[in-house]
């Protein structure tokens, strides 16, 4: 059994908060002509920070509002929902920058996902840009989701045409969880979602994830971003879909293109 947690003293609790408050973001859309700041909380861990695979999916999404040519693979898989307003769900949010960033750029409902604890700073963001969201005509909601946990899945409901995540691959004890609750919104559905996920490669142990989810579902790259800040490799968007079901061969080419 573990000892009392010792408490931390008023003026550790004031230093990391003047570390937290420098750690604000600002992400421009350019398609939009808006921005979305962000809060970060680094003394608070992993969850309460923006990492790459975010900001290349922000970054991709808006220029898929604006017609980029290198986007067209991304922009025939979100036309094709287009029948009604889009419902988007996302997984890992963290900050919920992506699924604000999406409620924004797309016009959509989005309900943004983590763990139990994360969750008041993710509110805190989507209280921060109600305005922007609000003027776009997009709305953001959040729950609380434990990969894996069949009651809060369900709770949450199937009701969506596009699930989100950037990296989310990273933790091995976390792959047959992801696994499983991937497998109970795309496979335990009658309609055909997607799901799209912006990763970024830092070890070898990941391929074990991608063995797992071939066994499910069509898996495929749609977008490569080059390598920067002296990294080996760049960002991936994957896009998956029911094994089977011909939805990548219909509307997605594999396609490799650079972020200015």
């Amino acid at each position: 059994m573990s000892g009392p947690i010792p408490l931390r003293s008023e003026e550790q609790n004031h230093q990391e908060t003047d570390l937290d408050k420098k750690c604000q973001q600002i992400f421009h859309l350019n398609s939009i002509n808006s921005t979305i700041i962000i809060r970060q909380l680094p003394s608070q861990g992993l969850s309460f920070q923006l990492w790459p695979a975010a900001a290349t999916l922000v970054t991709l999404l808006d220029r898929c509002r604006a017609g980029h040519p290198d986007t067209s693979s991304l922009s025939a898989l979100l036309e094709a929902h287009q029948h009604r307003r889009l419902r988007i769900l996302e997984l890992g949010s963290g900050t919920g920058v992506v699924g604000i960033a999406a409620a924004a750029l797309l016009r959509a409902s989005v309900t943004v996902t983590d763990l139990p604890h994360v969750l008041s700073n993710m509110r805190y963001n989507i209280d921060a840009n109600a305005g922007i969201l609000g003027h776009c005509g997009g709305d953001v909601n959040s729950e609380p989701l434990s990969w894996g946990d069949i009651g809060e899945m369900e709770t949450i409901g199937r009701d969506y045409d596009i699930i989100l995540a950037s990296d989310v691959v990273y933790h091995d004890h976390l792959y047959e969880p992801l696994i499983q609750t991937l497998k109970f919104f795309l496979l335990g559905s009658e309609k055909e979602m997607i799901f799209f996920m912006a990763h970024l490669k830092r070890w070898k142990k990941e391929s074990v994830f991608f063995k797992k989810a071939n066994k499910f579902f069509d898996v495929k790259v749609v977008y490569t971003e080059s390598p920067c800040d002296g990294a080996r490799v760049g960002v991936k968007v994957y896009v998956f879909v029911k094994k089977g079901s011909g939805k990548l061969e219909s509307h997605v080419n594999n396609i490799n293109s650079n972020l200015p």
